[in-house]
């Protein structure tokens, strides 16, 4: 469609780039972005006939780390991108010329690794200016593309994986770590099957037990399930993982260990049984004396957390119920308020560690070593450091002590993948919590590594030693 000799398009577009060998490539449309973009990696400039080029590798089509062009362009520049995360990057700039809509006209592209990132093509207002107008609501105003025209272009030949089959126990298949997972199994030839848990259930039965899909598929020929379990499914989530266990299939966690993981008081107290370094805590259920209970943490400033009853766990509630009070009065105002709000209500309270400086380490441990860590911020009067709820986060080197530290939590409460979170102390490095399920989204983004690949690896190499000692 054109107005005035511009054409319209959607958020979403279909285009190419010929000169690249990329016949087509799914793109967002961000007028809110200066610069477009180009999913690249194995990035490395070299020099032909005195200027300088670089070559990248692409994976062009969504969701699919298999399919690969690899491609050369010369440099036109280098620049500081800032992304939509807030963090700055210096790029490659390469020029080449764009298709779409049946014209074709070259534009500038950074290049940047983009596997985080839902679409592996941004396609910026630089771009656009003078020959397009964005309708937002709108997707392919100028061309749709099946699978199978994808699949002729890129001559993807579907193939019947010989590997493990791997079944994700989880919620949502669009969340980037449920989908790295996905991606990265079937690119290792697994067949790879996404289970919703609220779609499965169980029959129980000493000759025959068998686990349950929508539809009644039975999921019993499983060789290996990676739960990622919802801290609001944790109960029915762990009943499934148990039954698979008791069907023989090998779990990445097992279901005890994600229980225990759950229950904040209890991991705490398991966790400080085996000598590992925690914040001074104190808990309570209805204090009759609230200045009791702050005494037991060496007074104010401390943290105070509701923890609420549920399926037998005490989780922790909604992120606004945990609140740093700065004096004795902040302390009892608030302790107060939440024994109003909440009836009777499990109070858990912390030493505040002010050194910390509103910082801590998310450590990502897998079968028995830290492969990525990263250093989270959280927004200035917050104490909430995640991520996807406004904190920051940064590549940061963790010390031997604190690997130790968020190694020997991992093993203690018996979780071959965890994520450790961990803060700075005058005393030494501090555990706050483990996270039995940890998000891959932020840790991969900020490190670069490939910790579903990592993941993965893990679930094979466990595989292999157990039909070893299988055969014995």
């Amino acid at each position: 469609m054109h107005i005035d000799n511009k054409l319209i398009v959607g958020s979403e577009e279909w285009c190419s780039f010929s000169s690249l060998a990329i016949p087509a490539i799914k793109a967002r449309v961000d007028s809110g972005a200066k610069t477009s973009s180009l999913h690249a990696f194995s990035i490395h400039s070299f020099n032909r006939d005195g200027e300088e080029w670089v070559s990248f590798e692409v994976h062009p089509i969504q969701h699919d780390r298999k399919t690969t062009v690899r491609c050369e362009s010369r440099i036109v520049d280098r620049r500081y991108i800032k992304s939509s995360n807030g963090t700055r990057e210096k790029r490659y700039v390469i020029v080449a010329p764009l298709q779409i809509g049946g014209h074709t006209w070259e534009i500038e592209l950074t290049l940047t690794n983009r596997d985080s990132m839902g679409y592996r093509m941004l396609l910026g207002r630089e771009a656009m200016q003078g020959r397009m107008l964005v309708d937002p609501a709108a997707s392919f105003c100028l061309d749709e593309m099946s699978e199978h025209e994808i699949n002729t272009l890129y001559n993807i030949h579907s193939s019947t994986a010989k590997g493990l089959k791997i079944g994700v126990l989880a919620s949502n298949p669009d969340l980037y770590s449920n989908r790295r997972l996905m991606e990265v199994g079937a690119e290792r030839g697994h067949e790879m099957v996404f289970l919703n848990i609220r779609q499965c259930y169980l029959r129980m039965d000493t000759d025959s037990p068998e686990v349950f899909y929508r539809g009644g598929r039975v999921l019993n020929d499983l060789d290996v399930i990676i739960p990622r379990i919802r801290s609001d499914l944790t109960f029915y989530g762990c009943a499934l993982v148990r039954h698979f266990e008791s069907l023989g299939v090998f779990v990445l966690n097992a279901s005890a260990a994600i229980s225990q993981c759950r229950d904040a008081l209890f991991s705490l107290q398991v966790l400080q049984q085996n000598g590992l370094d925690l914040p001074v805590s104190g808990f309570a259920n209805m204090p009759i004396d609230t200045n009791e209970l702050i005494d037991l943490v060496g007074g104010a400033p401390l943290i105070v957390k509701a923890l609420n009853t549920g399926q037998g766990l005490l989780q922790e509630q909604l992120v606004a119920a945990t609140v740093l009070a700065h004096t004795r009065e902040e302390a009892q105002n608030v302790i107060n308020a939440i024994k109003v709000e909440g009836g009777s209500v499990n109070l858990l309270v912390q030493a505040f560690v002010a050194e910390a400086d509103g910082k801590d380490l998310r450590c990502l441990v897998l079968d028995g070593k830290v492969v990525a860590a990263i250093q989270r911020t959280a927004v200035e009067g917050k104490l909430d450091t995640r991520v996807e709820n406004g904190g920051k986060a940064s590549a940061i080197q963790i010390t031997p002590e604190e690997q130790r530290l968020a190694i020997k939590a991992a093993r203690t409460l018996g979780l071959k993948i965890a994520g450790v979170d961990i803060i700075r102390s005058n005393k030494g490095p501090l555990l706050l919590k483990v996270n039995a399920s940890p998000g891959l989204e932020g840790i991969e983004s900020v490190t670069k590594k490939d910790v579903a690949s990592a993941i993965i690896d893990t679930v094979e190499k466990k595989l292999q030693r157990l039909k070893k000692s299988a055969k014995l």
